[in-house]
């Protein structure tokens, strides 16, 4: 086996080996030494909102000129190359690791830096690419700030299109009338577009929910330093770079009214992850009642049909499963454990600094890829194409005893209860029991029980 190449860097702590085709440099050596968890690395939307701050960084200061626009240059040049290469390889550490993430801004640094040697440009990853800056302002801007590109150019547009496109569905099937439910149980008539104006309904206020977060995400500490107090940093430094950050992402980033709050706590990360959590409820609730509308084809419900999309059994041929819902569910869940685990991360707020960040940056952008994917897996590949069947609503609709409700007025709630067990024993229509049993005129009784005066609150 031929032997791997190392070269040798120093930093302030001595000596160490790298390979010789990393770009990276022994802060990200040393990390990856020490940090040996089976875990993916952090996700490129968060490398590229890091990148993006650096750029910018370079930019503020050689306009403040504290850097020369040899060395500004080249670290714009770099995070450009890495933007449009998209290069993940570069950067390999996961969320076990400080729990400041230094090792992942000090990472980002030493790639910079590679990669301006390569150009023939010698910078300092503490000293040029870091300048004006601390890991501890740094990350947790960059974990705000990837949330809200994130929220704001997929995740609502996701859940937009879903009500949308519900909204869409349904008008579709403006008369099918069908049974409706109360613990799984037969209950009054409903539209099936009223049923699915609530899903719709529940998807707008997760948007609103959302986009009522995004000023206080984009509230950053960048101009604090270490601790807040923005020792090493130029008072100018923070509005450039701000601005910068608004052209480059389209996020309007504002100053943090307290850099000391926004270094030393994820209470809006936090309160996003719980606005996730509720979308998370509403693409769940919509994938369930699809489940159980799909439920037979023949022992069940069977209102609507799914997509047949793939077999559903290993030994029943045939069969159909209703495998978007199923795997939406399984989404919805893993967001609900992110809330939890991002929850704790919030608790690990000490004094100056939350010492949770990388773990809260990974989770973070796992719950808003998984319920914009979510979103739009149930759109595409359920809500679509889905097929209402109209005969199976009505026959279901015509057997239903809790008609017999609409007599209530007439005859009371003891004579319609009789009424009800009557028709559910003999499996005849309420309305053949009731005319048997009333002396209201068939007209009448055919107005009372009539599903869709029902359905519409009359």
């Amino acid at each position: 086996m031929r032997e791997r190449a190392f070269r040798k860097e120093m930093d302030s702590m001595g000596e160490v080996e790298i390979p010789i085709q990393a770009l990276y440099g022994p802060q990200t050596q040393r990390a990856l030494n020490n940090f040996r968890f089976s875990a993916p690395p952090l996700p490129w939307q968060f490398i590229e909102v890091l990148l993006e701050i650096k750029s910018a960084a370079a930019t503020a200061n050689r306009r403040l000129g504290l850097l020369d626009a040899q060395r500004a240059t080249a670290i714009e040049k770099a995070v450009a190359k890495l933007l449009a290469d998209r290069a993940v390889e570069h950067f390999p550490l996961t969320a076990y690791q400080t729990g400041s993430a230094t090792s992942t801004n000090m990472n980002v640094n030493e790639v910079i830096v590679g990669l301006a040697r390569l150009e023939g440009v010698s910078l300092s990853a503490n000293d040029h690419v870091n300048l004006g800056q601390s890991s501890n302002d740094v990350i947790p801007s960059a974990i705000a700030l990837t949330a809200a590109k994130m929220v704001k150019k997929r995740l609502i547009h996701t859940l937009s299109s879903l009500a949308a496109g519900i909204r869409e569905v349904a008008a579709r099937h403006p008369t099918v009338i069908k049974t409706g439910r109360t613990h799984l149980m037969d209950a009054l008539p409903i539209r099936l577009e009223a049923e699915m104006e609530a899903w719709a309904a529940q998807l707008d206020e997760s948007v609103q929910r959302l986009e009522s977060c995004l000023p206080r995400l984009a509230r950053l500490p960048l101009g604090g330093t270490a601790v807040g107090s923005g020792v090493n940093c130029h008072p100018d430094f923070a509005p450039l770079v701000l601005n910068l950050l608004t052209i480059s992402t389209g996020i309007p980033c504002t100053s943090a009214p307290s850099r000391y709050k926004n270094i030393a706590t994820l209470d809006t990360v936090v309160e996003l992850s719980g606005h996730l959590k509720a979308g998370a409820m509403a693409v769940n609730k919509i994938a369930e009642d699809l489940r159980w509308m799909n439920y037979g084809p023949l022992s069940g419900l069977a209102e609507v049909r799914l997509l047949a999309l793939q077999p559903g059994s290993s030994i029943m041929p045939a069969k159909v499963n209703p495998v978007i819902p199923e795997v939406v569910r399984m989404a919805c869940a893993q967001i609900v454990g992110n809330d939890v685990t991002l929850s704790l991360a919030g608790m690990g707020g000490n004094f100056q600094l939350n010492t949770m960040l990388p773990l809260a940056a990974q989770k973070i952008v796992e719950s808003i890829v998984l319920l914009a994917e979510s979103a739009a897996a149930l759109w595409w590949k359920a809500i679509k194409d889905l097929v209402v069947n109209e005969e199976a609503c009505r026959e279901a609709l015509a057997r239903n005893p809790i008609l017999v409700t609409a007599l209530n007025p007439k005859v009371g709630y003891l004579r319609a209860a009789e009424i009800a067990k009557k028709a559910q024993e003999e499996g005849r229509p309420i309305l053949e029991v009731a005319a048997e049993l009333t002396d209201i005129d068939r007209e009448e009784l055919e107005r009372l029980l009539d599903p869709t005066r029902l359905a519409d609150g009359g």
